[in-house]
């Protein structure tokens, strides 16, 4: 079995999903008294939520940051 070695933005998105996931449950978890009537939560627990959109934001950004390393022209450069 062989291993490819991880690209320069592989780190991030493996950041980026792990926030966003962590966004997603807030998010979930935020949502929840709204619909099952009880008392919703407090304003910090939706700021929590943002965490989806930043973990989005992270991932592109390691998307973009893969991307541009494996370029023709930064290949060419290299070599």
């Amino acid at each position: 079995m062989s291993t490819t070695p991880s690209g320069a933005g592989d780190r991030l998105v493996q950041v980026g999903a792990i926030v966003f996931f962590v966004g997603a449950l807030a998010t979930l978890v935020t949502v929840a008294p709204l619909f099952l009537g009880t008392d919703p939560f407090p304003p910090v627990a939706y700021a929590v939520c943002m965490l989806m959109g930043v973990g989005f934001l992270i991932a592109g950004a390691g998307v973009v940051r893969s991307a541009w390393s494996n370029s023709p022209k930064r290949a060419a450069n290299r070599a």
